[in-house]
């Protein structure tokens, strides 16, 4: 594939509303593409439903998990702590 033919989206959320809105729509692009909390993709699923338009929003690391391109930015850490410690 040609470095023209690759599309990826790095999606920036930053401050309390842009943290809450990105991990709402994070929630939903997994649950659109079958991405478990976890980062996997089950093994009975095609990958990306047949297609790998799903690469354009998340990396594969070497262990096989799926995860988003996104920074999530916000000067009270709190917020995006909120998140990390509930294991979204």
């Amino acid at each position: 594939m040609g470095p023209l033919t690759r599309r990826e989206c790095i999606s920036v959320h930053v401050g309390q509303a842009g943290v809450q809105m990105g991990n709402t729509c994070w929630e939903l692009y997994c649950l659109e593409h079958g991405i478990q909390p976890d980062g996997q993709m089950p093994s009975d699923k095609t990958i990306g439903g047949g297609d790998d338009s799903f690469t354009t929003f998340f990396c594969e690391t070497g262990a096989g998990k799926h995860v988003p391109r996104a920074i999530f930015v916000d000067l009270e850490p709190t917020v995006i702590g909120e998140y990390v410690l509930i294991g979204q």
